[in-house]
């Protein structure tokens, strides 16, 4: 592992303590790691009292903060000085900016004097990073300034995304001998680009980077990006795909990708995997019997459970050839006369009413059929028991030996009775709860246009599960990574994904899964892979719908055919490959960037 040549890091970022998306992964994840490389290390966020209260843990400024908390309060800064509560209790700066709000339309002349960032039409979605990011670019001017000119330090200031990228241009303005690098996770007008239908990987060279920005109305948060890249001393990006675009609409090429790992000591062993995945199974098969047994039954044994679970980006994400793909596999597996059910559960938050009210009766009446079942155990095992004992070694064979004398006729009627008020006429719900505008749902919708229904003779059945995963949502109740180690494959066809964490924590919680080429995570594994299998990548790159639609139907199909053995091979593949993205390894690509920007700047 590479030794780090400064001696203080403030690490920036949006999502420090205040979990919004990937990048709260990457800098958390990683966070331990970091504080043990630098004798220096701090992260800085954004105060905010929920998510503070939940991650944070305040303390006692420290003797060298003190001077420059004061120096800032005067400016409408509030600085938190504590632990962030996740491996390595690294130590945190949280900043509340909302007595800084006067200073806004200030500092928009002054980045647009210095930098050309036109933000005349921003809002609160744009103000709110600025003053965050401007406010810990003067902490950490502040903090230079305040060293002994005798044993000057080697700082680094490392930025996380236009979020924070005001920190650098901060510094940069105010001329400090502070090393600054840039982390793009993802650019603005490529999400956009690609989220509007648009063919980016195609279209890349003829773009007009600000002619682009304008159209989508992102000017303010592209040039800031473009401002933040071109002025830092090392520029660096997550993933070679996300390399090629930042090179065309900033300008300027990353010196260095670093990449996004993951902790493998946080996940479980191999072993672990597989009982966690029958514990969890069986709670997610419960919820399957009262979803879609009061309308018709089919074997559990032999079904398998798909998922997809991220933000509702229909086309970023791949949603729309997932539809379609599971629709040409239902009408394979028909064609096929399979054993097999594949349900695909689509975890995927969108704005929700109330838990569909079918639903809840179904679960309610469920659970009486099953307590009525637990209250009768010890009668059923007794009769079951004399029954064994009492018969002739001959009548087992008899096909009435497997019932007779076991149900008493008032367990019988009982049980018939409770079994009606269970059944539900016409086809089992899409979708778990109310959404607004549901009519309009596009996956709702799509999932209409392509045949799947849910009707009894369908071997791919759907749900869209559109809550988080939190433990306690009324329905499976299972966790984030409970809900995963409890199916048996990830599917994650995204268009964009600059680089993909989810296929990499489904793979290192032993559960296979399927990313594409044009995710960052795919291209490096495609890359490193020693075998086949366990991470499935799906080419879209330079490939026409159709190929790609035929391709995943494939993949799945082989997967379905797989016997037991095949799936566990399978999740022993995936395990293995996930741990190639180990922070361990991957942590020297942080490193040699940093010492990269120290040896520009000292």
């Amino acid at each position: 592992m590479l030794a780090a040549n400064a001696d203080t890091l403030f690490e920036v970022s949006w999502e420090v303590c205040n979990k919004v998306g990937g990048i709260y992964t990457v800098v958390s994840s990683k966070a331990d790691l970091m504080k043990q490389k630098y004798k220096n290390y701090f992260l800085i966020g954004p105060y905010n009292t929920k998510n503070s209260e939940d991650e944070f843990t305040e303390e006692e400024t420290p003797a060298e903060f003190l001077k420059i908390f004061d120096q800032l309060k005067k400016e409408g800064i509030q600085c938190h000085f504590g632990k962030w509560q996740i491996k390595g209790l690294p130590n945190v700066i949280l900043i509340d900016y909302c007595n800084f709000n006067y200073a806004k339309n200030d500092l928009k002349k002054k980045y647009w004097e210095e930098y050309k960032i036109d933000s005349l039409a921003s809002n609160n979605e744009f103000d709110e990073p600025l003053l965050f990011s401007t406010a810990a670019g003067k902490f950490v001017e502040l903090y230079q300034k305040n060293q002994d000119n005798n044993a000057q330090q080697k700082i680094i200031l490392h930025a996380h995304e236009w979020l924070s990228a005001f920190s650098i241009l901060l510094i940069k303005s105010a001329k400090c001998k502070v090393a600054t690098i840039f982390t793009t996770h993802a650019t603005m007008l490529g999400r956009m680009i690609s989220a509007a239908n648009k063919p980016l990987y195609d279209i890349l060279p003829k773009i007009d980077p600000i002619k682009e920005a304008y159209n989508y109305g992102i000017q303010d948060k592209h040039l800031t990006e473009v401002a933040a890249a071109t002025a830092c001393d090392v520029f660096t990006t997550v993933s070679e795909i996300t390399a090629l675009e930042a090179e065309k609409f900033y300008g300027r090429k990353p010196e260095m990708l670093v990449l996004n790992g993951l902790d493998a000591e946080k996940f479980p062993s191999f072993e672990e995997t597989s009982v966690q995945h029958r514990i969890n199974r069986e709670k997610i098969r419960e919820f399957i019997a009262y979803y879609f047994f009061s309308h018709y039954y089919f074997d559990l044994d032999q079904t398998l459970l798909f998922f997809i679970v991220g933000r509702y980006e229909f086309k970023n994400k791949g949603i729309d050839l997932l539809i379609q793909s599971l629709s040409k596999l239902n009408e394979q597996l028909k064609k096929q006369n399979s054993k097999k059910t594949v349900i695909t559960f689509f975890w995927i938050p969108r704005d929700v009413l109330s838990a569909k009210q079918e639903l809840s009766e179904n679960k309610m009446n469920y659970l009486r059929l099953k307590n009525f079942v637990h209250k009768n155990d010890h009668i059923i095992q007794k009769n079951m028991l004399h029954h064994l004992l009492s018969c002739d070694i001959k009548c087992y064979e008899s096909e009435s030996f497997k019932t007779e004398n076991i149900f008493n006729e008032e367990f019988l009627v009982e049980a018939k009775r409770m079994r009606l008020h269970f059944m539900q006429k016409g086809t089992p719900l899409l979708t778990t709860h109310n959404l607004a505008g549901e009519q309009q749902d596009i996956i709702l919708k799509s999932f209409s246009e392509y045949g799947l229904d849910n009707k009894k003779d369908d071997k791919v059945k759907v749900i869209f599960y559109p809550v988080y995963l939190s433990g306690v949502d009324g329905l499976i109740d299972l966790p984030y990574y409970e809900a995963i180690t409890g199916c048996h494959l990830g599917l994650f066809p995204s268009y964009y994904e600059p680089w993909g964490y989810t296929p990499l924590e489904s793979a290192a919680l032993g559960v296979p899964s399927l990313t594409t080429d044009l995710g960052g995570f795919g291209r490096f594994i495609n890359k490193t892979r020693k075998t086949e299998g366990g991470i499935f990548v799906l080419q879209r790159m330079q490939k026409t719908e159709e190929e790609i639609i035929k391709e995943f139907t494939n993949i799945l199909e082989s997967y379905c055919s797989l016997d037991e053995k095949g799936r566990v091979t399978q999740k022993i593949i995936a395990k293995e490959l996930s741990n190639l993205a180990d922070w361990n390894r991957f942590i020297d690509y942080y490193i040699e960037a940093h010492n990269m920007a120290v040896r520009k700047v000292f």
